[in-house]
């Protein structure tokens, strides 16, 4: 029997509503809700989780985590990436990098708490080590952490940024630092650098690594590689003309993440950027002057995840 157009379907689409809003908009609990709608508490549970089942509810999330999800699953969806992070911007310090440091720290002790052996490949950087530094102190002695590349300039100095050592000494796992400098002077040297027992150790470790992280370089006159001396102005002109657009462990990569072919990679002695689609190769990188670097390296596969702020990864989504 009817009455009208009502039936005891849309009877009980109301009742679910009137649930819905209560539990949702007004903040009653489920015991108030069966009081007030004259119901059993099971009721008014069933009744609350028709609400959502029927998408009478569709809930919003107010707080500045709500967007940076949002873009983090448009991100995801765009490039398509296995792990994608996006945490809030201080408006006051848009590159600040306390945040991103804090997820990539995050997703290392995941992998860390692991049980079983695990190989964690890293490369260097202010971002990494700022990760690092967000590490809490654990014993892993059952996992491998390995340099992707060397951090020594062709005089002997050493960057500061190296993450390799300092992550080992903060989870008490075995470290292996590619005994080996940025660059090569030639090839000649690489070859030779390259045949080195501790050297073929390391870059076997870096193909098999369950999780690698890398930084993402700009190349302009502000980025790392030449304020570090690891680059010349000479050289540095030289790879933009070549259409250089970023570099991932002083590997150099154009507009669409091609490896250039070029003398500069001809003399990197980093290990390969690493290509397996089931592992996570994950670039921790922010500001607005990594945009077009970081867009590259996503678009070409070389990483299959980000971490980054929300102001970058709006930037992101606005490039086309």
């Amino acid at each position: 029997m009817t009455v009208g157009r009502f039936t005891p379907e849309t009877t009980r689409l109301d009742d679910a509503a009137r649930a819905g809003w209560l539990y949702y908009v007004a903040g009653n609990t489920q015991d108030e809700i069966a009081r007030k709608l004259g119901v059993s508490r099971q009721t008014a549970q069933r009744l609350v989780a028709m609400a959502v089942s029927e998408r009478l509810v569709k809930v919003r999330l107010d707080h500045p985590i709500g967007r940076c999800m949002d873009l983090a699953g448009a991100l995801t969806d765009r490039f398509p990436l296995s792990v994608c992070e996006v945490v809030p911007s201080d408006p006051g310090a848009p590159e600040l990098l306390t945040g991103v440091a804090i997820a990539a720290a995050a997703l290392l002790e995941k992998t860390l708490r692991s049980t079983e052996p695990k190989i964690i490949a890293m490369g260097t950087g202010r971002a990494l080590r700022a990760a690092v530094e967000q590490l809490s102190r654990m014993e892993c002695p059952q996992h491998k952490i390995v340099s992707l590349l060397g951090n020594v300039m062709s005089d002997g100095s050493a960057t500061p940024y190296n993450a390799v050592i300092p992550m080992a000494d903060r989870v008490g796992a075995r470290h292996y630092p590619a005994p080996l400098p940025v660059l090569a002077r030639d090839a000649e040297e690489l070859r030779a650098l390259h045949a080195q027992e501790p050297v073929r150790n390391s870059m076997a470790l870096c193909a098999e690594a369950d999780l690698t992280m890398v930084g993402v370089g700009q190349l302009d006159m502000t980025a790392p590689v030449l304020i570090d001396g690891f680059l010349s102005p000479a050289e540095m002109a030289e790879l933009r003309q070549a259409g250089a657009r970023g570099e991932i462990t002083s590997w150099v990569f154009d507009d669409q993440g091609r490896i250039i072919d070029c003398a500069h990679n001809r003399r990197v002695a980093s290990a390969p950027l690493p290509r397996a689609a089931d592992r996570p190769v994950v670039a921790v990188a922010v500001g607005e002057s990594k945009i077009k670097a970081i867009k590259a390296a996503l678009v070409g596969h070389l990483v299959n995840g980000l971490i980054t702020n929300e102001l970058t990864a709006e930037r992101l989504m606005a490039e086309r």
